[in-house]
C-alpha cells in the first residue's frame, strides 16, 4: 500500500465546536459559508469535519460554470451542500492535490491519491483515511473523496441479521475449509459484511492474509496486501503467493477473471477458508456468474460452502418516525410475500390492523426522515444435497426455487421482516430489491 504522508489535523477545539454545530446539513452549510471566507485551511477543515460527523460515505467537488458545487453522499444518498466562487473551488482542489501528493500543474490527467484526516480528541489520536480521485471535466476537475472511516468496522451481531441467519454465518465461518462468498452490487455493503466476518474468527491461532484493491480498512493482527497493477502485481499472481505463506484464512476482495476464481476455489478445497465478493444480483446467480468466467460446476460445487447476497437499506429516523395502520395494499403484498416463510425464521405476526413505520423528516436526518443504513440479506449453505445439484448445471432461477424449498429467505422476505420490526420501509425494501 503506497504511503500516506499527507495529514490534515482536526483539533480538540475544532473538534469541540465541530460536535455543537455540525448535527445536519443545514448547520454545516452556514459553517461552510463561515470559512470560505477565510483561509482555504480552514474551509477543508470544515468539510472534512462535516463529513466525519454526519457519517459522509463520499464528497463530490464537481467543476460548474463560474464555481464549483460541493455534494455529500450520506446513507447512499447524494445532498447538494454548497456552491463555491471559481476562486474558492480552484483553491480547495489545489489544497486536497496538494495534501493527496498529486502533481498540481496536472489538470488534464485523472490523478490518484489519498491523505488521512487526524482527529485530535485525546492522547490518541483517530485516523480516517480518505481516497481520492481526480477527473478532468468541462469546467475543470472533478474530485471525489471516499471517507474510509473506522468507525464503519462493524461487528458480525451488527449488521442487522435476523437470530437465524447469524447462527448460520457464525457455524459457517468456524469451519476450517471452504469458500463463502458475498454478492451484491457497488455500494451494497460487501466489503463492511467480509470484514465482520474476519473481525469475528480472528484470533491468535489463525493466520489471516487479505489481498484487495485497495485495502479499505485496516485491521489488527492481519496481513493485509493490497494489488498493484503497475508492478503486475494483481489478484491471481498474489494470490499464488499468499497461499504459499500458510495461511489458515484468505481474503479475496473481489473475484474478477477465471484465474482468480480457480486459485480461491482450489484453496478452498485444500483445507483454507475463503472470503471473497463477487457481482451479481442474488445469492442463486453466483454458481452461474463463476461458470460464466469459464469455472466448471465439479470444482465450484465442493468448494463451496456458504453464499450470500445483500443490499443496504435505509433505516427510518427514530425521531420522527409516524406509527400507521398498515395500508390494505402494502398488507396483501406483505402477506403474498411472507406467507411461504420458513418455519425457522421468526418474525412479529402480520396483521390488517398493526401499524408501521411512515418516514417524515426532520432537522435530525436532514429532513429525510430516515438515518443511517443496514441489510438485507438472503444466504443459502451448499450442502451435500446442494452440491449434487450444482453439479447438475442448473439455471439460476433453478438454485433459487431449490434454496427456497430448502429454507432460504429472501432479500425480499428479511426486508418486509425488518419493516414489521419498525426499522425501514416499504419503500425502501421497493427500491432495493424491486
Amino acid at each position: 500500500m503506497e504511503k500516506i504522508t499527507g495529514k490534515l489535523e482536526l483539533e480538540l477545539g475544532f473538534l469541540f465546536q465541530a460536535e455543537r454545530k455540525f448535527k445536519n446539513l443545514a448547520s454545516l452549510v452556514r459553517s461552510i459559508e463561515e470559512a470560505s471566507i477565510q483561509e482555504t485551511s480552514l474551509l477543508l477543515k470544515t468539510i472534512m469535519g462535516g463529513a466525519v460527523y454526519l457519517d459522509a460515505s463520499d464528497l463530490h467537488l464537481e467543476a460548474e460554470e463560474g464555481g464549483g458545487s460541493l455534494r455529500m453522499r450520506i446513507d447512499g444518498l447524494l445532498h447538494k451542500v454548497y456552491f463555491f466562487n471559481s476562486l474558492e473551488y480552484r483553491s480547495l482542489v489545489s489544497r486536497i492535490k496538494l495534501l493527496s501528493k498529486m502533481k498540481l500543474n496536472i489538470e488534464r490527467k485523472p490523478q490518484d491519491g489519498r491523505f488521512t484526516v487526524v482527529l485530535k480528541k485525546n492522547e490518541k489520536p483517530e485516523e480516517i483515511e480518505i481516497r481520492v480521485s481526480t477527473l478532468p471535466s468541462e469546467h475543470g476537475e472533478t474530485v471525489v473523496m471516499r471517507v474510509l472511516n473506522p468507525k464503519n468496522l462493524i461487528n458480525l451481531e451488527d449488521l442487522g441479521l435476523r437470530k437465524d441467519l447469524y447462527q448460520v454465518f457464525t457455524e459457517q465461518s468456524q469451519k476450517p475449509n471452504g469458500m463463502i462468498i458475498v454478492t451484491g452490487p457497488t455500494g451494497s455493503g460487501k466489503t463492511t459484511t467480509l470484514y465482520a466476518f474476519l473481525k469475528k474468527i480472528k484470533s491468535p491461532e489463525i493466520k489471516i492474509i487479505t489481498i484487495e484493491d485497495p485495502i479499505e480498512y485496516h485491521l489488527e493482527g492481519i496481513s493485509q496486501t493490497q494489488v498493484d497493477q503497475k508492478r503486475g502485481y494483481d489478484f491471481p499472481s498474489g494470490l499464488k503467493s499468499i497461499v504459499r505463506q500458510d495461511p489458515d484464512v484468505i481474503l479475496v476482495g473481489e473475484v474478477r477473471d477465471l484465474e482468480t476464481a480457480s486459485i480461491a476455489l482450489q484453496a478452498a478445497l485444500t483445507g483454507h477458508l475463503v472470503f471473497s465478493t463477487l457481482h451479481t444480483n442474488d445469492a442463486a446467480g453466483t454458481v452461474a456468474r463463476l461458470q460464466a468466467l469459464g469455472e466448471k460446476p465439479v470444482n465450484i460445487a465442493p468448494a463451496l460452502s456458504m453464499v450470500v447476497a445483500q443490499r443496504l437499506v435505509r433505516k427510518i429516523c427514530p425521531a420522527c418516525a409516524e406509527a400507521k395502520t398498515i395500508p390494505a395494499q402494502t398488507y396483501k403484498e406483505m402477506q403474498a410475500v411472507l406467507k411461504n416463510l420458513p418455519e425457522s425464521v421468526e418474525h412479529p405476526n402480520l396483521d390488517p390492523k398493526i401499524k408501521i413505520l411512515f418516514p417524515k423528516g426532520c432537522e435530525a436526518c436532514n429532513n429525510t426522515g430516515y438515518k443511517g443504513r443496514l441489510g438485507i440479506f438472503e444466504a443459502f449453505v451448499v450442502d451435500n444435497e446442494t452440491e449434487d445439484f450444482i453439479l447438475t448445471s442448473p439455471s439460476s432461477s433453478a438454485i433459487e426455487k431449490f434454496a427456497v424449498n430448502k429454507g432460504m429467505a429472501t432479500m425480499k422476505q428479511d426486508g418486509y421482516i425488518k419493516i414489521l420490526n419498525n426499522v425501514t420501509t416499504m419503500e425502501e425494501i421497493k427500491k432495493a430489491t424491486g
